[in-house]
């Protein structure tokens, strides 16, 4: 930025041109070239058809778990939806409204609701019926109560699914330990305690991956979104997988929407030659060690720690701030991952200020460099993860070139420079053309879209039942 340029031109030429080289040297590690780029988005191509596999799904660290959403948008979908968001110690419940006419999907009304402590630890029942009396209030203020609304329901915990509309709790995270939720089916326990609520019914339920829901809430705006990519907090993607690839669903006509879980990518050590050492202190001291090792490369939570790793052993090693670590730089998290992006845009001073470090000029250019390195390295990693998934999209279906859109969503894609990762994305996936659009409430609006999809094929079959493992399979 103008910021950075004004500042280099107070730095005494050697001193700064010493002080960048060793700073360059120790970045080394960080640069990937595009051949080790090429040979990382292979193997996780072979990971996602071993994460396919049924025998060999078990072992796979890269899950590619079936959603059983088994199509995109076509832009006839119409009517009024209920989502339901339930991934922390709040939860939202919207009424979205798509309108054919329009092409849109309209957040007519939303509210959030607390979830006090007491539920988060109480029992599974006591949870339900907390969920099911919100949304009773929430209908009762909307007058939508007389009507019987399909759901879309995002549900951020680990599960297993076994229909769109059955999803098995693995394990509780974040806080919440409801007795007698585990090894259940969460949509069985909604509606038992919207039934035991008695004054209002839903329609229909879909259970729907945040992934899913950013790839369904572009593909109504853009019927050639195949893709849905995170890259926040974490990072995952699912795209659109021939059904006779997916060997651990019956069927073979068609497509699904694979969840892929890439985050777990390199779990089985096969990154192991790529990662630092400060991307082994990260894994060594996180909360899951050994668990998601290529999201602790490339996402939100990880990178600003990074960042601080390397501030503190370049000034352990005297080449920044005159060899002086403050404590708050010792601190574990004390820099944050939005950091690099405002640092990236010329905020220093402040920064550093915060930090406790005393900074001259010169320091100020290595920490833009060290930055600008840690998240070049996540955007081309993310690349090769995206052109694999778009290699093997265009493979599939025999295609000399594939045109598709990807749908995103998080911090880390919305603040940091993108042109890096689509320049690498198109030299890995040279036949893909990729466009990219950003979601618009990928759990809100996009759940209320995969339910929408949902109602439009169970029409299009001319059932009556709505049951959608027999809908999804015609």
């Amino acid at each position: 930025g103008p910021c950075v340029k004004a500042h280099l031109k107070t730095i005494p030429p050697l001193c700064a041109r010493v002080l960048l080289l060793c700073v360059k040297r120790f970045l080394e590690p960080f640069r990937l070239s595009q051949k080790t780029l090429q040979d990382i988005s292979s193997r996780l191509t072979q990971d996602m058809i071993k994460g396919l596999g049924r025998h060999s799904h078990h072992k796979a660290p890269v899950k590619m778990l079936p959603t059983f959403v088994r199509a995109t948008p076509d832009g006839t979908e119409k009517g009024d939806f209920l989502a339901l968001d339930l991934g922390g110690t709040n939860f939202r419940v919207l009424h979205v409204r798509v309108n054919e006419d329009e092409k849109s999907v309209l957040k007519m009304d939303s509210e959030i609701c607390a979830i006090p402590q007491e539920i988060m630890t109480g029992t599974g029942e006591q949870l339900f019926d907390h969920i099911a009396a919100c949304l009773g209030t929430f209908l009762e203020k909307q007058g939508l109560k007389e009507q019987v609304l399909p759901l879309g329901f995002t549900f951020s915990f680990p599960c297993e699914q076994k229909e769109i509309d059955k999803s098995i709790l693995i394990r509780w995270t974040k806080g919440f330990n409801c007795s007698g939720v585990e090894g259940r089916d969460v949509v069985q326990l909604l509606k038992e305690a919207v039934r035991r609520q008695g004054d209002y019914e839903i329609g229909t339920v879909a259970m729907v991956n945040d992934t899913v829901g950013t790839m369904m809430s572009c593909g109504y705006r853009d019927q050639s979104c195949e893709i849905g990519m995170i890259i926040g907090t974490g990072t995952n993607a699912c795209y659109m997988e021939e059904m006779c690839n997916v060997k651990r669903v019956e069927g073979e006509g068609g497509r699904m929407c694979i969840n892929t879980e890439w985050g777990g990518f390199g779990d089985d050590g096969s990154l192991r030659d790529i990662q630092t050492q400060f991307d082994l202190e990260v894994d060594r001291s996180s909360i899951n060690p050994g668990v998601h090792i290529f999201e602790k490369m490339i996402s939100g939570m990880y990178l600003g720690e990074i960042v601080r790793l390397l501030l503190v052993k370049m000034t352990e090693d005297k080449i920044l701030f005159s060899g002086k670590v403050s404590e708050k730089l010792r601190t574990s998290g004390a820099f944050l991952t939005k950091f690099i992006s405002e640092i990236e845009h010329g905020s220093f001073q402040r920064i550093l200020s915060d930090l406790g470090l005393q900074w001259s000029t010169a320091d100020l250019r290595a920490v833009h460099l060290i930055c600008d390195t840690v998240s070049s390295r996540s955007a081309q990693l993310c690349a090769a993860a995206l052109a694999a998934v778009a290699n093997r999209i265009r493979t599939n279906r025999g295609l000399d070139h594939l045109d598709t859109t990807v749908g995103v969503d998080g911090t880390v894609f919305k603040k940091h420079p993108t042109a890096e990762l689509r320049s690498m994305v198109h030299k890995l996936a040279p036949k893909c053309t990729l466009k990219f659009i950003v979601s618009e409430d990928g759990s809100g609006k996009g759940a209320a879209m995969v339910t929408a999809v949902a109602q439009r094929i169970a029409s299009v079959s001319c059932l009556i039942k709505p049951h959608y493992a027999t809908l999804f399979k015609h």
